[in-house]
């Protein structure tokens, strides 16, 4: 019942977005972040991905936060992602809002994508502000045994194009939160709705669906809420979505 409800929104929306959190790439083999098997069992996430950890006390940050990066690195997207850029390819999505670093939305072909809290596909220097891939930043870490990295041109510290704690969020944020102001319908795909200011983003649309195996602070006001797994929830969505346009 709730995922043809949700086919049903899918087909009448005219400017919808899906907005996913950690939750949509653990089928992938990344583990989330809040959970009790996720990241934040091993390390303390606010800490060991933060602007003062990396600058104050970098072999803090690459013994923690840099391997929870690394670990991110040649996972490939699974069927929640397809079905997103699916959805997208049939002109029913108009672009995905994620919190996610791991590039998995790019990789599965979404076209317009919104990381509002950055990537791991490259890491840039914090004075000269020259790009490198970020296998080269791993390389200069693992294999050169270098903390923390350097800047080949220039010496300045190299630094993720990740959000991280106490940094100012990129102007992604802004273009999402632009977007939102139009957005008719939101579909939530693994995101527990707690983490700031992306938090607020749901509160703006008109109509709201939420894909997530643990209850979010929306739910009360969603209208469709699904507590299951997100490739399986979105592959069914999408068939349904399929067949209502097909009539």
């Amino acid at each position: 019942m709730e995922y043809q409800e949700a086919a049903n929104l899918i087909l009448q929306a005219k400017n919808m977005y899906a907005l996913t959190g950690a939750g949509i790439s653990t089928e992938s083999g990344i583990p989330d972040f809040r959970s009790d098997t996720g990241y934040y069992k091993e390390f303390d996430g606010a800490t060991a991905l933060s602007r003062d950890v990396l600058l104050g006390d970098p072999d803090r940050f690459y013994h923690e936060g840099f391997v929870m990066l690394k670990d991110l690195f040649a996972k490939k997207p699974n069927a929640g992602h397809k079905a997103l850029k699916k959805l997208e390819d049939l002109g029913y999505l108009k672009g995905v809002i994620t919190q996610n670093i791991d590039n998995l939305h790019t990789l599965a072909g979404s076209k317009k994508v919104f990381e509002v809290h950055g990537h791991t596909r490259t890491v840039h220097c914090m004075s000269c502000h020259k790009t490198y891939p970020f296998q080269d930043y791993v390389d200069l870490v693992t294999v050169e045994e270098e903390i923390p990295p350097r800047c080949p041109a220039c010496q300045g510290v190299l630094r993720p194009d990740v959000v991280m704690f106490g940094d100012m969020m990129p102007q992604d944020f802004q273009d999402a939160y632009e977007a939102m102001e139009t957005c008719d319908l939101l579909l939530v795909a693994g995101s527990s709705l707690v983490v700031a200011p992306v938090s607020y983003l749901p509160g703006m649309a008109k109509k709201l669906i939420i894909i997530n195996k643990e209850a979010t602070p929306y739910d009360y006001k969603a209208d469709v809420v699904i507590h299951e797994g997100i490739g399986q929830a979105l592959t069914k969505i999408l068939s349904l979505v399929e067949e209502g346009a097909s009539r």
